[in-house]
């Protein structure tokens, strides 16, 4: 490479490095291709003052019932990690909820080796990405070992209870859930109930529950262990610095003051009003460049740790949930919006998909995660020259960016230091606020996620019609996808009707 390049790549590093001091943090947009006019191009005041707003309290989301049944809610998640930023009402609540997990955790837990999460969604991504970032660090007491039933698949429920069938009488249950009505968690607890009881083994004794007020799992978590709550201001995706992320890590024997204060710094860095100044409102920028003006609607997260594995699958949810949203304009154009969310861990990205990215189809931008830190302890040399393994995967990573900007594809680079739970809830927080800045800049609500609601209602109608599919067969309708179509009246309904029955005679049920 030309001398001249490499200093002006060099004086581009410098001056589009962007730091958080309090954690460590930096992030590097200097192989991002942008003209020097983008960043004063976009008008970012609007975006600072929607953030503003809503640490303030303005209710954003006005199809929706607050706690008290009131429309109009809140989005207040930020508010977990520094209570005096909340509403009167709530400063009390929120410190006396980390309190009692603490104090749950330190007098009533004392007799569990293993830990059952029941959720799914944000009440459980979180919860595992705190796990694999955060658990079994070097020097730390034996903690207790963590499961999770994240899904409704019964042959992935068998396989956690084939792990836990010695243990269930050590086991302690958390079941997540807001409303107590999801589907998913629901049918979870009651397999997990039924193991219980199958093995003699109280399973309200054993088990807690996080969840609404007043929920359908409130009420029937009452002679549970214990109960903590979830508020309707804060949204699953954004949950996981509140009780359904905090007791599972503080189970696990992770610092949880630590993840709180490290988020509490990244929101007072990504206050700032000045652009270059903030990592979030820069991070949020390079994405309208790449997704808006360049037309790269996927992202490529690669953390080059293998602690950070599962931060793509959690921001998956974060912002696919958060900024995939349809709407109409003047009520003759439908605008989509939204970025794709994939990744894996380097280097096992350059044996998986690096050949893609620097020279097939270019519709992505990448994010390198990187931490300097290679282990607690010393590091062997692993070749002649001495380098050790966690040289290589420096090198790797360096490697990576450079090929592919050579190749004209566009990345972000976020360093820290080392992975601890004062740089994930650094991490965390610095994604959940780019997400409420982008989110602005596109004009969309991040909040409310309707598609997920319509999935819900349609799955919920498949299992109606099954409900009478049985029913008819019962009565002596033959099971055959035309006839059950005509009796049931519903011929639009005949291939899942065909599905349904493929389902019922394979697990034994017609």
């Amino acid at each position: 490479m030309p001398t001249q390049t490499i200093h002006s790549l060099w004086q581009r590093y410098n001056d589009l490095l962007c730091t958080c001091d309090a954690l460590h943090l930096s992030l590097d947009i200097s192989r991002i291709n942008f003209d020097d006019a983008f960043l004063d191009s976009i008008d970012f005041a609007p975006a600072f003052a929607a953030m503003e707003q809503l640490e303030a309290g303005v209710k954003v989301n006005a199809d929706e019932l607050d706690d008290h049944g009131e429309p109009g809610r809140m989005v207040g998640h930020y508010w977990l990690r520094n209570p005096d930023q909340a509403p009167d009402e709530l400063v009390a609540m929120i410190r006396e909820t980390i309190d009692d997990i603490k104090t749950f955790v330190a007098e009533d837990a004392k007799a569990f080796t293993d830990v059952l999460i029941v959720g799914i969604g944000g009440s459980a991504l979180g919860p595992q990405l705190v796990a694999d970032a955060l658990g079994n660090l070097p020097g730390r007491p034996d903690q207790r070992r963590i499961h999770f039933l994240d899904n409704t698949d019964p042959d992935g429920i068998d396989r956690v209870f084939c792990k836990l069938k010695d243990h269930l009488d050590q086991t302690l249950v958390v079941v997540i859930s807001k409303s107590g009505g999801t589907p998913e968690t629901r049918n979870g607890m009651r397999e997990t109930q039924k193991a219980f009881d199958d093995a003699g083994v109280d399973f309200a004794k054993h088990a807690v529950a996080v969840t609404g007020v007043d929920s359908a799992l409130h009420q029937e978590s009452q002679n549970w262990r214990a109960q903590f709550p979830m508020c309707d201001w804060v949204g699953g995706r954004t949950s996981v610095t509140s009780a359904v992320g905090l007791l599972p890590a503080a189970l696990q024997g992770i610092d949880i003051d630590a993840l709180l204060a490290g988020a509490a710094e990244m929101d007072v860095c990504t206050r700032q009003q000045t652009v270059k100044k903030n990592p979030a409102a820069l991070l949020a920028l390079m994405w309208y460049h790449e997704v808006k003006v360049k037309r790269r609607p996927n992202m490529v997260i690669l953390p080059y740790k293998d602690r950070l594995l599962l931060f793509s699958r959690y921001l998956q949810q974060l912002i696919m949930e958060s900024l995939g949203k349809e709407f109409n304009t003047d009520k003759t154009e439908t605008v989509h919006e939204g970025i794709s969310v994939y990744g894996n861990k380097g280097s096992t990205d350059q044996h998986a998909y690096v050949q893609q990215l620097r020279d097939g189809v270019h519709d992505f931008f990448a994010t390198f995660i990187v931490a300097q830190k290679d282990r607690a302890g010393d590091s062997i040399a692993v070749d002649k020259n001495d380098a050790t393994s966690g040289d290589y995967l420096h090198g790797f990573w360096q490697g990576t960016r450079q090929a592919l900007y050579e190749s004209g594809r566009g990345s972000v680079t976020i360093t820290i230091d080392d992975v601890t739970p004062r740089s994930l809830g650094g991490l965390i927080a610095l994604y959940e606020r780019a997400v409420g800045f982008y989110a602005t800049l596109i004009d969309v609500n991040a909040y409310h996620q309707p598609g997920v609601e319509a999935g819900k209602k349609a799955a919920g109608a498949v299992l109606a019609l099954q409900t009478d599919i049985l029913a008819a067969i019962d009565a002596g309708v033959t099971p055959d996808p035309a006839t059950l179509a005509e009796h049931l009246s519903q011929p639009d309904e005949i291939e899942t009707i065909h599905h349904v029955l493929a389902h019922l005679k394979a697990n034994g049920r017609i």
